[in-house]
């Protein structure tokens, strides 16, 4: 992200800035603030006003807004900041990008701005009460046009123009074409087809051709063409050239050259009298013809957000004043009761409070098997009703709902620059300036050592050096990948919250798992009931059940929870006791149960031995066995246990085959842990982590420079993600977690891990090829145009199949982006499984 900060863009002299303070509550508070903003450099005065809650800073030009809100956070407060976010109108290349940035964080005030081609969007963050007037000026100024993205109708203004900039393409291109084509064949079949120059001479003449030629590419280059010498001349003008300046002086030059030969060929030495109006013709159709299918091509990166936004219906059935009425889904209020038909989509997040069905969650968690629904149970708005009918009470609605947060979570990560955008950017916003100068040098060195006719060779590699370095490739080839790819991890029920971590998660040599809700499920079950042979499994489980209902250790619940799911009924325990330490004591239908350890069983005069073997085996799975006694014999050996997650074993196999080494994190013992470790096949333990020590436990696994992913669910791994270099939340988890986290899980499914990896890598794959032939393309085509091969084959490139190239640089790097549609959970599952199994992994430990 391009930031304004210490080095940054100085203001003007005598700029008059106000900075709203957080955390003041006193005088001495304005006292404290006023020090620190005087001591910073450039700073001719400062006013704090405690009312206001206000700071009134004046500033010289050496001044920069970084030092002051350094000063202000090491004095013990902060400046607010506001997050805006504008759309932009009028970019086309990434030398675009460059100027807007610039234009951005020369407004005092900016704290930081990033701009993204592919969305035509700029993220700005500013002090809080920046006027966004002033934001919009300095776009303007530098010669672009902006508005509130998030304004009242903004997405569908935005929406609206972009199919307007399409129909006006599809209407130039088509008028460009028809203009052209007699152009192109009235310069080139006299070439090709034989016989053909007579005939033209016959029909028209020479002059007569040239006229024609004339009057057809002037309406071409003023007609469709018009956009780019109004838009790259005044860029020219300021000294910031971009794409159309350069297809301005190309065409342009080529156009007035033809003109002068045409009409005035007097003033051209003799053996240049030349016309190039194809050349400027074609050029003009072909850059629009790429225009075009790029427009095409960015509309379809935007279709996992368009069909976010269509999964929510449109309306919903209310209860109003005592009866039902289907209402806006904008009328919706928290507190309404809904009625969901089978096979209606939910309206907003809700609370189940009659009836029961099956709920299809796919559009937001990716997982395809319908959850179960009954009063109690919380609804998603988007998500598909299949059988009964439900009634809900709304809970969350309009921006607050989980579906609005997906997008703009997604919305936000598809706005994001990698870190990989920062070479990018560098070497754009010198790449024009450095193109018109080799398109100079090309030029003179044509004029003073080319053959005859010199000039017309100097102006066609001049020209064609101009055309094919327009740098729409290199724009194109981070934010289109970035765009394609949170909208696939979407609707895999993956959000990239910021879009960084798909970069950072690539990089990451650790996965380490917090135990508990995240490898497993986070609640205990009966995992082991074995009876002795003279008392019946059912039997025991019941009155060790009835028992345990009067207690309610979490370890009873799970007793009682596996009595119930197996529909045994319980009776009501008579004389109930416990003794610490020990166990319990009931009557149950008159049979006397004792439930607890071995020491109970001993007190009892009870010998466990024969349940030796169970109680070694529980031991070695970390888990700690209890006894049931009925009638004073020894009945059972009982574990209860909180297990894997179905899936966890495969999730952890899945991430060494894409040879990362797995670590998990837990306040459990040593020796339950290291169980649980090798149930899973994890390879490091730290156990017996308190919740504070779970950052400590992150830094310890980066020891050796690694990088380290954590995955968590709980308020207690908040501080683990945020310390972590990529922090993963389970969806299912608690919102502190999610917000601490880069990555969610929507489905709480650990197998979005190594997804969320595999595509992770696949988008850097996919950018650097994108870059790849941007760059590549720009570093060999800009030599050839500019006649490197005439002195050993004689061959030049045509300025036309320089401007075809031009054009298909960017469409093929769209082309590649748009490849990450297809990547899904399959494709996702089979790029783990193709991954290299072999990296080195060393021991558990």
């Amino acid at each position: 992200m391009a930031s304004q900060s210490m080095s940054g863009p100085a203001p003007a002299a005598g700029t008059v800035l106000t900075l709203h303070i957080a955390g003041m509550s006193c005088a001495s508070c304005v006292a404290h603030v006023e020090r620190a903003l005087h001591k910073v450099e450039g700073v001719r005065a400062a006013s704090v006003n405690l009312a206001t809650e206000a700071a009134t800073v004046t500033l010289a030009p050496e001044a920069r807004l970084g030092a002051l809100l350094q000063a202000v956070h090491a004095a013990g407060y902060e400046v607010v900041r506001e997050p805006r976010t504008l759309a932009i109108e009028g970019m086309s290349c990434a030398a675009c990008v460059g100027r807007v940035e610039q234009a951005l964080q020369r407004v005092p005030g900016v704290v930081s701005a990033s701009v993204n081609l592919a969305t035509q969007q700029a993220r700005v963050e500013t002090v809080a009460g920046l006027p966004l007037a002033a934001l919009v000026a300095a776009v303007g100024q530098a010669g672009y046009g902006a508005h509130a993205a998030d304004e009242p109708g903004g997405a569908a203004r935005a929406q609206a123009s972009a199919a307007t900039e399409e129909r006006r393409l599809r209407r130039d291109v088509a008028l460009a074409a028809a203009l052209t084509a007699p152009v192109f064949v009235l310069a080139m079949g006299p070439k090709l087809i034989p016989g053909m120059h007579d005939w033209v001479m016959a029909i028209l003449g020479h002059h007569g051709s040239w006229w024609l030629q004339f009057a057809l590419t002037t309406l071409v280059l003023f007609g469709p063409g018009r956009r780019f010498f109004v838009k790259g001349l005044p860029a020219l003008a300021r000294g910031a050239p971009d794409m159309n300046a350069l297809v301005a002086l190309g065409t342009g030059a080529a156009w007035l050259y033809s003109v002068v030969a045409t009409f005035a060929p007097a003033l051209l030495p003799a053996g240049t009298v030349h016309v190039y109006f194809e050349v400027a013709a074609v050029i003009v159709t072909l850059v629009l013809v790429g225009r075009l299918l790029e427009a095409r091509a960015r509309g379809r990166t935007s279709e996992a957000i368009q069909r976010l936004l269509r999964i929510q219906p449109p309306t919903a059935l209310v209860l109003r004043a005592g009866e039902w009425r289907e209402l806006a889904v904008e009328q919706v209020v928290v507190g309404d009761l809904l009625q969901v038909r089978p096979g209606d989509k939910v309206a907003v997040d809700g609370e189940v409070v009659e009836g029961a069905s099956w709920v299809d969650e796919s559009m937001i968690t990716g997982e395809p098997i319908p959850v179960e629904k009954t009063v109690g149970s919380r609804v998603v708005g988007g998500t598909l009703n299949t059988r009964g009918a439900l009634r809900l009470r709304a809970t969350q609605v309009g921006a607050d709902t989980v579906l609005a947060q997906i997008i703009r979570m997604v919305e936000a990560a598809q706005g994001a620059k990698l870190p990989i955008q920062a070479l990018v950017d560098r070497v754009t916003m010198v790449f024009v300036p450095v193109v018109m100068a080799i398109a100079a040098l090309s030029f003179g060195l044509w004029l003073a050592y080319g053959p005859e006719p010199a000039l017309s060779f100097a102006l066609v590699n001049a020209v064609a050096v101009l055309i094919i370095a327009c740098p729409c490739a290199m724009g194109l080839a981070t934010p289109t990948s970035i765009m394609v790819a949170t909208g696939r991890a979407a609707a895999m029920g993956l959000l990239f919250r910021q879009g960084h971590a798909l970069q950072r998660l690539r990089e990451a040599d650790v996965v380490a798992l917090d135990k508990t809700g995240t490898l497993t499920l986070g609640r205990p079950e009966l995992t082991d009931l074995v009876v002795t042979a003279d008392h019946a499994r059912d039997e025991v489980l019941a009155l060790v059940a009835a028992v345990e209902s009067r207690s309610e250790h979490p370890i009873a619940q799970a007793i009682v929870a596996a009595a119930r799911a197996a529909g045994l009924p319980l009776a009501e325990p008579q004389g109930f006791e416990a003794s610490p330490g020990y166990g319990v004591h009931a009557r149950v239908d008159g049979r006397r149960v004792d439930v607890g350890a071995d020491r109970l069983m001993a007190r009892l005069g009870l010998d466990v031995g024969v349940f030796a073997a169970q109680a070694q085996r529980l031991a070695d799975e970390g888990k700690s066995p209890l006894y049931a006694a009925v009638d004073g014999r020894l009945a059972a050996i009982v574990a209860v246990a909180d297990p894997l997650k179905p899936g966890s074993a495969a999730a952890v196999r899945a991430l060494h085959a894409l040879g990362l080494r797995v670590a998990m994190v837990t306040g459990d013992h040593a020796r339950t842990a290291q169980a649980i470790a090798r149930a899973a096949g994890i390879d490091e333990v730290v156990a017996e982590v308190l919740p504070a020590g779970k950052v400590e436990a992150v830094r310890r696994l980066r020891d050796g420079g690694r990088r380290v992913a954590f995955v968590g669910d709980g308020i207690n791994d908040a501080p683990a993600l945020a310390e972590a270099d990529v922090g993963i939340a389970i969806g299912t988890g608690t919102d502190v977690a999610i917000e601490s986290a880069d990555v969610v899980l929507m489905s709480g499914d650990l197998a979005g891990v190594p997804r969320a990896i595999a595509l992770s890598r696949a988008t850097m794959r996919n950018i650097k090829q994108n870059l790849f032939w941007a760059f590549a393309y720009n570093a060999a085509l800009i030599p050839l145009a500019a006649g490197a091969l005439w002195p050993a084959t004689g061959l030049l490139l045509s300025p036309m199949f320089a401007a075809a190239a031009m054009s298909l640089s960017s469409v093929c790097v769209l082309g590649n982006a748009l490849r990450l549609r297809r990547f899904g959970a399959a494709a996702a599952d089979a790029a783990v499984a193709a991954a290299t199994p072999d990296a080195a992994r060393p021991a558990r430990t």
